[in-house]
Formats: structure tokens, C-alpha cells, sequence
């Protein structure tokens, strides 16, 4: 058994790694193309396209790995056929439920380096990407849309009110680093109690490993608060009843005690590309505690939490292709339609998270059913192929 389990894994690595790189090749080819016409502008050189190409393949990796799976699987295993290896194992004993075992074994060796490259090696990558892409852009920092990116939440004060702050940032100059920042402070009627705006804030841990709440050093601070709870002295005609007290203050600086962790502020200025599972949990949580909208970083969750079966669904797929027999012809044919049907599985899965998200299905099941049905689907055609044929 030894020695089938080498053979067999080593054809299906070797040739899952030639598409992956050849793959990878093409769009690196395909992204240095897109990214030379902006060499010269603002300092941006050849070395630059070329880490900044690099730094693109993390992304690439993780989306097209499944499908070169899928195709380097497929081609190993009809290679298998035509060659009768596969028979011969047939022969010398490796039953269907062996061959099973035997691929699901590669599926999960697959699965956990999926999991790997999306949790550790993409987040890191496009991290450094949108760094490194706003050092060049006209203006210095990460683009956050016309008005910048909001955050909120609700703390107690020391009288045990319930106060709601929302928080605006402008844009992000580097990693826990932001610019024209905004801070309002509302009463649990809804009504403005402070406002503080700052030209630039840092943000940093307050505890130890950002989960106790952080501090935002603000630099260049406006203090503005409205005192609701004061009324001019009815003595005074010059004041009508109910008057407002309002105190301006200018700091250079001021530091801003928060619930906001640097974990928090970094996820809602990065696209959810750049965050492990872990941390778009945290983060569709605190939105949830928070009522925001959260259903998009859930789905993003659940994609990522469930990428290990993706690539179980593709071995599953290609395992059946090692029952065809090269001597009934249309063999090309049978390899191009099991590449579309793994090509069809990633629209509809695609498909599936967007209508997810449109029509407020479940997360959890808008990512899960076309996997489980794929699955099932390969399962069905490899039992009907060692029954019948």
C-alpha cells in the first residue's frame, strides 16, 4: 500500500503543481502587463510592478488553487487510465473503498494548505498590498471612498447612561495610522453630546494582544461639547429658557480611551481579503453587538472556514476519472466536460454567496449546499462507474 499511495500522490502532486504554476505565470504575466503603464508616475519603478505582482500571487493562489487541483487531479488520473496503471492497481487489490481513502487522504493534505495559504500567507499579502499601492496613489494613504470608512459603539458611562459613539475615518496613511478623523458622542435619546475631530489618530493596544480595548492618540484635536442638561437662569431675559451651553476647545493633542480595537479599525479600512477566519469572526461580531450590518463579513467567513471542503469537492471530483476506460474513445472530451462541471461548481458557489447576501439566506448555508451537492454529485458517479462499469 506503501508504494500505491507514492505513486499515486506523486502523479497528482506533480501535475497539480504544473498548473499552479502555470497558473500563476500567466497572471503574474497578465498583472505586470496591467501595472508597467504606471511605471514613472510619482516614483514607482520596475522593482516596484515586480513586488507588487508578487504580492498579487497570494490572492491568485488561494482563488485558483481549487481549480488547478481539480485540472492537475483530473489529468493524473486519466493519465493513469490510458497508461492502464490504474487497472493494474485494480487488479492487485486497491478496491474502490481503498482508492477513496486513498484520494481523501491527498484532499485533506490539499485542504490544510488551503487553509493555510487563506488564513496566514493571503492576509499578509494583501495587507502589504494596499500599503504598499497607497505609498504611490496622488494622495498618500489607503482609499476609503469619498467619505472614509464608519465605526460605532455603545459604552456606559460613570452615571451608568448609555452613550452610542460613532467614529469616522478619513483615510489610513499606515497600519493603525489614520487621517481626519471624527468622533461623535450621543446620548441614549439620540441626542449630540461631543464631538472630537483630529487631523490624524494612532491607535494602539491597550491591553495585551488588543482584546482589552485600545487608545487613539488624536493629534491636533477640536473638543466640542453641548451641555443638554444646563439651563440658563430664567433671571436672565437675554437667554430664552432651555439654552444650550457649548465648550470649544483646540489640544495638540488628546488621548481617547476606546473600545475600538486596533484589530476592529484595521478590518473596517481593509477589504476582507487581508483577515484570517478568526479575525472576520471578531470582526461580524463586534458589528452584530454594535447593530451593523454584518452578514457580508459572515458570508466571508463562512467561504473561508469552509475552503477545506472546496478542495475535498474537487478531489472528489477527479476521483472518478480514474474508472474510465481510454479504450472506449472521447477520453479528451470526458476530461474537458469534468473541467467544466469543477469550473460550473466555483460560478455556482460564487453565484450562491451573492444571492446569499441579496436575499439574507443563512451564511452558513448559502456556503455550505453547493459543496455538499457537488459532492454527493462525484460520489454518485464514482459509485455508478465501479457498479457498472
Amino acid at each position: 500500500m506503501k508504494t500505491v499511495r507514492k505513486l499515486v500522490y506523486t502523479t497528482v502532486i506533480r501535475h497539480v503543481a504544473l498548473v499552479t504554476l502555470a497558473f500563476l505565470a500567466l497572471f503574474f504575466f497578465i498583472d505586470f502587463v496591467d501595472q508597467a503603464k504606471h511605471i514613472g508616475r510619482r516614483g514607482y519603478t520596475v522593482l516596484d510592478v515586480v513586488w507588487t505582482c508578487l504580492l498579487m500571487q497570494g490572492g491568485h493562489f488561494y482563488n485558483l488553487f481549487p481549480i488547478a487541483l481539480l485540472i492537475g487531479a483530473i489529468l493524473a488520473l486519466a493519465r493513469m487510465a490510458q497508461t492502464s496503471e490504474f487497472t493494474i492497481l485494480r487488479t492487485g487489490g486497491l478496491g474502490p473503498g481503498r482508492a477513496l481513502m486513498l484520494l481523501g487522504g491527498l484532499g485533506v493534505s490539499a485542504a490544510m494548505l488551503g487553509a493555510l495559504a487563506g488564513n496566514w500567507l493571503v492576509p499578509l499579502a494583501e495587507a502589504e498590498l494596499a500599503t504598499h499601492r497607497a505609498q504611490f496613489s496622488r494622495n498618500p494613504g489607503l482609499k476609503l471612498g469619498d467619505g472614509g470608512t464608519w465605526l460605532r459603539e455603545q459604552r456606559v458611562d460613570a452615571g451608568g447612561q448609555r452613550r452610542v459613539v460613532t467614529v469616522n475615518v478619513g483615510s489610513a496613511s499606515s497600519h493603525g495610522t489614520f487621517e481626519r478623523v471624527r468622533i461623535y458622542e450621543f446620548d441614549q435619546n439620540g441626542r449630540l453630546l461631543r464631538r472630537l475631530t483630529a487631523d490624524s489618530a494612532h491607535v494602539r493596544a491597550a491591553g495585551s494582544g488588543g482584546t482589552a480595548g485600545s487608545v487613539w492618540q488624536l493629534q491636533g484635536v477640536r473638543d466640542t461639547r453641548w451641555r443638554n442638561d444646563v439651563t440658563m437662569a430664567a433671571t436672565d431675559l437675554s437667554q430664552p429658557l432651555g439654552t444650550q451651553l457649548v465648550e470649544d476647545m483646540k489640544l495638540p493633542q488628546l488621548d481617547w480611551a476606546s473600545s475600538l480595537t486596533p484589530l476592529v479599525v484595521s478590518a473596517s479600512v481593509l477589504p476582507p481579503d487581508t483577515m484570517s477566519a478568526w479575525d472576520l469572526r471578531r470582526y461580524a461580531n463586534h458589528l452584530s453587538l454594535n447593530a451593523q450590518a454584518a452578514q457580508k463579513y459572515e458570508m466571508a467567513f463562512w467561504q473561508k472556514s469552509l475552503y477545506p471542503l472546496v478542495c475535498l469537492v474537487m478531489v472528489g471530483l477527479s476521483l472518478p476519472f480514474a474508472y474510465l476506460h481510454a479504450r472506449s474513445g472521447g477520453m479528451s472530451l470526458k476530461i474537458f466536460g469534468g473541467i467544466v462541471l469543477g469550473i460550473s461548481f466555483v460560478l455556482v458557489n460564487h453565484i450562491a454567496s451573492h444571492l446569499g447576501l441579496l436575499h439574507q439566506w443563512q451564511p452558513w448555508l448559502a456556503t455550505t449546499v453547493p459543496s455538499l451537492l457537488y459532492l454527493l454529485l462525484s460520489l454518485g458517479a464514482f459509485a455508478w462507474l465501479v457498479r457498472y462499469r
